[in-house]
């Protein structure tokens, strides 16, 4: 076995700007992401309108948050299918329509609990 020196780790501003690049690129290249960003926007501009209580808007950040970073690691696997194989393969497709449905997913749940919210808030 080869003398492996440890693996360094980035600084932590280097570890910072590639993040913030990874979500400018998503950002300029997925349109799911505008229309997530979109909703959540107005979402949290409707959730003030209507005071919803400081809890339930922590709520509504925290559902936001999931279903954007779910939406950035579907971006991040299709890149990676897209990298591995280029043909339409089964396994491929399985990937991609997998990750996909899991922010699928999170956001029904997401708007069935601001269903919740709101039933909550102006009943």
């Amino acid at each position: 076995m080869k003398n492996q020196q440890p693996r360094r780790h980035k600084n932590l501003t280097d570890s910072f700007k590639d993040a913030t690049s990874g979500f400018m690129l998503a950002l300029w290249q997925e349109r799911n992401l505008h229309i997530q960003l979109f909703a959540a926007v107005a979402v949290l501009v409707f959730s003030l309108m209507i005071h919803v209580s400081l809890i339930e808007l922590m709520v509504v950040i925290v559902l936001i948050g999931g279903v954007i970073s779910l939406e950035l690691v579907n971006t991040a696997i299709e890149r990676i299918v897209d990298l591995v194989t280029k043909e339409e393969h089964p396994m491929a497709k399985a990937a991609k329509d997998t990750a996909a449905a899991a922010v699928w997913w999170f956001s029904v749940i997401a708007v069935i609990a601001y269903i919740f919210i709101l039933l909550h808030t102006l009943g």
